[in-house]
This record gives structure tokens, C-alpha cells and sequence, in this order.
């Protein structure tokens, strides 16, 4: 008799998977990282962190009596809402599944296995844009402090390729433009 060890050989990762591998080398031992990233991604999960914010700002709108403020804090609900529902429809026709070389760690179930857009990525971005402009803040203030936490959680977590989060953004960014360019017209048909 012969014994005999088989060792599958796994080829080392290739590509947007090697960039995981190096952000999780590189981030995801260091204190606090994870932790971060798992409760970014359960915060934003369905967009319902960003909906509860918008819902707050626009309750307090309300109660002071400004229809507009109040207007603009819906819109920020609607346009993360929505911006999400739109990153969920392109999921589904791409069909990218998530990362799954074994070297690249993941650190939070997901609700598919379908990985481009980032929802996360998406919704944020849309929110970040929206709920700035309600709250009056400048255009890049928020974004600027949001959205790269956490298109980098994403990576880190290993759920999402670097291009499923930039093109999540880059989706957020033009849902926002769209909820603005609306918010405009009603104001002007409003006026008229």
C-alpha cells in the first residue's frame, strides 16, 4: 500500500482579487477595522440606515414648519431608496458573483451572491449627496467623509471588487443628480 497526500495547488490571486487580498493584508488585522466595516455594512444594509436619518431630518422639518427642508429630507429617503433598488436591478442582469478566491477573507454574510453594483456603495453615495444638500451642507462635505469608509469597508469585508463599489458610486452619484434635477423642476412648476 501506498500512501499518497493529494494537495490541490490554488494559483495565487489574479487581478481586482490580488487588490483584496492586498487591502485585507494590509487593513484588515489592524485593531478595530473589522468591527468598523461590519457595522458599516449593517447600517447601510437595504439602505435602511440612510432612510432612518432622512426620515429624522425630515420629522424635524416638519415640526419647524419647513415644507422645504422638509421636501428635500424625502427626497434624500427616496433618492437612497431608490438608488439602491436601481444597484439591485443591474445586479441582476450582470450576474457578477462575489469574490471567492480562498485567499481573500470574508468578514459578512450578504443577502445574494451577486456582487456588481455594491448596494452599499450605491445607497451611500446617493445619501450622502442628498442627505448634505437637506442638511445645507457643501456639496462635498459629506460625501468626502461617508462614502470612502464605506466603499473600503466593502473590500475589506471581501464582499465587493474594487469595480463594483466605483461603479456603485459612480450610480449613487447619478441617482442624486437625478432626485436633485427633479426637486428643481418641481420647484420651478411650483413657482410658475
Amino acid at each position: 500500500m501506498s500512501s499518497e497526500s493529494t494537495t490541490e495547488v490554488v494559483s495565487p490571486a489574479t487581478g481586482e482579487a490580488a487588490v483584496l487580498v492586498g487591502i485585507q493584508s494590509a487593513l484588515a488585522g489592524r485593531p478595530g477595522v473589522l468591527p468598523a466595516a461590519r457595522g458599516l455594512s449593517h447600517f447601510g444594509e437595504h439602505s435602511l440606515g440612510w432612510l432612518a436619518i432622512a426620515g429624522a431630518g425630515a420629522l424635524s422639518a416638519h415640526r419647524r414648519g419647513d415644507t422645504a427642508a422638509r421636501r428635500r429630507w424625502m427626497e434624500a429617503g427616496v433618492g437612497a431608496f431608490g438608488a439602491h433598488a436601481a444597484s439591485v436591478i443591474i445586479k441582476r442582469v450582470v450576474r457578477r458573483p462575489r469574490p471567492t478566491h480562498p485567499d481573500i477573507a470574508v468578514g459578512v454574510s450578504t443577502p445574494s451572491r451577486l456582487s456588481f453594483p455594491s448596494s452599499h456603495a450605491t445607497s451611500t453615495t446617493a445619501a450622502a449627496l442628498l442627505i448634505g444638500r437637506a442638511a445645507g451642507l457643501p456639496p462635498a462635505a459629506l460625501p468626502a467623509v461617508l462614502v470612502p469608509p464605506m466603499l473600503l469597508s466593502r473590500l475589506v469585508l471581501g464582499v465587493h471588487y474594487p469595480t463594483d463599489v466605483l461603479a456603485g458610486a459612480a450610480i449613487g452619484a447619478a441617482s442624486a443628480a437625478a432626485v436633485v434635477a427633479g426637486d428643481k423642476l418641481i420647484a420651478t412648476t411650483d413657482r410658475g
